[in-house]
């Protein structure tokens, strides 16, 4: 099991949950098995705390690292700024630098705050949508993170229909009182979001993922847009699909118009940023209510995002990222096709993702898992592009994906998949509404 799974353990014992992060725990990928903490990363690679090395082929971060793991140029940009000192009682000047910079890359915002998370930032932008509106209900449709107003969705009639809405959110510690403020939304569900607006005049705010799996109808943009018009803070979560699809938020793609859209994640190639922008005259409510913290002040954030989208402005990130992502769609189509296994692909090419389409899935997943594993690569059934993900790692990857397809198809066709793990079944995430 090595010497991450003994950490592990012992991480348990010390930390609920054992990390700090549900995405991260290793009882999502190969319990008893997976790694679990690394050594070193760089490009497209980690080391485990043994000093075996694999490459990363699914969630690179968790969707921090579009450049790759500890990228020269953002790490110059740091470490410059921590020579310079991180953290005094005046401001860093790379805060204004950072909002000319998003502000350029999107000329329908004004204003911009800054925090370091994206669950953060969420509320955030919640707070100022409530503040320039004085209406407290939000509609949603996406996974925006895990505080209060969110996981309020959760809750149900009885606290026995607690969870029922969105499996594996558990909304325990959230106030009963929250019930019904925040009303879930099905992703492009047209019909349903009129309905919503109509029926809930305490209705202020729209908050949405701009695309993750499907994209949006041009009637669920429309009446988004109409919604905003008629004073409804529309509040575009980029934090996944943002710098993409696109140099920006994958909003200009897809022709939304908010009122703020909100960055992190791969905004800082790993470094914690997150940027909330939006109009001038909703961000100015801001100032009608208390939003202040001193780590949004740290200069490291700030300095990493400016790196980061610098770069990617002279890489062309977002062309490869899509082009590479088209490229392991298609290699999975193909070596399932090949290998004669039932699958099921979707996601944008930049976050992609596939599923075994028999009963238990998860059986079939955390075989999937353990054999790439035992071939180098942390591999899922998502794969999350990097620019580090060359052409011979990709076509290496497809290769063996193939190899390991064809396994699988023979434990199913002899009925003994299940008996062919090495450990327990990997555990199930959450249910999203898009």
């Amino acid at each position: 099991m090595g010497k991450g799974q003994d950490l592990y353990k012992k991480a348990k014992t010390l930390i609920p949950g054992g990390t700090q992060l549900l995405s991260k725990r290793p009882e999502q990928f190969l319990p008893d098995q997976w790694p679990a903490y690394y050594a070193k990363a760089k490009g497209s690679y980690v080391w485990d705390l043994d000093g075996t090395k694999y490459a990363d082929v699914c969630y690179m971060g968790i969707g921090a690292c579009s450049l790759g793991f500890a990228d020269p140029d953002v790490n110059r940009a740091v470490e410059k700024a921590i020579h310079r000192g991180t953290m005094t009682t005046l401001n860093a000047p790379e805060e204004v630098e950072l909002a000319e910079l998003m502000i350029q890359l999107h000329p329908w915002a004004g204003k911009v705050r800054y925090s370091r998370t994206g669950g953060e930032a969420m509320t955030i932008a919640l707070r100022i949508a409530r503040s320039k509106t004085g209406k407290g209900s939000v509609v949603f449709s996406g996974y925006h993170g895990w505080h209060d107003w969110y996981l309020s969705a959760n809750l149900g009639d009885d606290s026995a229909l607690d969870g029922q809405l969105l499996p594996g959110l558990d909304p325990a510690g959230v106030p009963r009182s929250l019930k019904g403020t925040s009303i879930p939304l099905n992703y492009n569900d047209t019909a349903a979001l009129k309905a919503i607006l109509t029926q809930n005049p305490d209705v202020g705010t729209i908050v949405l993922e701009s695309v993750r799996n499907d994209s949006p109808s041009p009637e669920f943009v429309e009446t988004v847009n109409q919604a905003s018009a008629r004073g409804v803070v529309v509040i575009i979560d980029e934090i996944t699909a943002g710098f993409r699809l696109n140099l920006g938020g994958a909003h200009l793609h897809f022709g939304f118009k908010p009122d703020i859209a909100v960055f992190a994640k791969s905004i800082g190639n790993g470094f914690p940023m997150a940027v909330i922008l939006g109009k001038a005259d909703v961000m100015d409510a801001a100032q009608d209510t208390f939003i202040s913290s001193t780590y949004w002040t740290e200069r490291m954030g700030p300095a990493a995002a400016i790196a980061t989208i610098k770069k990617m402005q002279k890489v062309s990130l977002q062309q490869q990222l899509v082009e590479t992502g088209h490229k392991v769609m298609n290699g999975w189509k193909s070596a399932a096709r090949s290998a004669g296994l039932d699958i099921e692909v979707g996601g944008i090419p930049p976050l992609a993702h596939f599923s075994f389409a028999y009963a238990k899935p998860l059986v079939y997943k955390t075989l999937f898992t353990q054999e790439m594993l035992s071939k180098g690569y942390l591999a899922s059934t998502s794969f999350y592009g990097a620019l580090t993900h060359t052409k011979k790692l990709v076509d290496r990857y497809l290769a063996d994906t193939e190899t390991i397809f064809r396994m699988i198809k023979k434990a199913h066709d002899s009925g003994n998949v299940e008996s062919m793990l090495r450990g327990p079944v990997c555990h199930s995430g959450f249910k999203r509404l898009n």
